[in-house]
């Protein structure tokens, strides 16, 4: 079996990196990671990673407008994208606009993977 393939569009170097290598070692995927919003999206459609990890706050182009773009483009709709966030405030209103999870930064390093695994129902 292919290993899955994971995205994470995160503007802060240190939380790619550790985020990357813990999901990588630990989940055995395949990880990308682009550090802006654009690059994220581009690389979203051309790759079509079985999951996206998605900041929240980024400049130029936050989480949420680039959740809405990736919902409205046909070769990206369907990908599951789970947010990363400190902010814990807009909760409701990420489970409204259909994400698949939403997960606390910062983050236990050694239990990325089971928490994505687990939100996303991969065994």
């Amino acid at each position: 079996m292919l290993a899955r393939r994971i995205l994470i569009i995160e503007d802060e170097d240190d939380i790619r990196e550790v985020a990357q290598l813990t999901l990588e070692a630990v989940g055995g995927w395949q990880v990308s990671t682009p550090a802006s919003a654009s690059e994220g999206l581009t690389k979203a459609e051309v790759e079509q990673p079985d999951a996206i990890l998605l900041d929240i706050m980024m400049p130029n182009m936050d989480g949420l407008a680039t959740f809405q773009q990736l919902r409205t483009n046909p070769a990206t709709w369907h990908i599951p994208v789970i947010v990363l966030t400190a902010k814990l405030t807009n909760l409701k209103r990420f489970a409204q606009i259909g994400v698949a999870a939403m997960l606390a930064k910062p983050f236990n390093p050694m239990s990325l993977a089971r928490q994505v695994a687990t939100a996303l129902g991969w065994s």
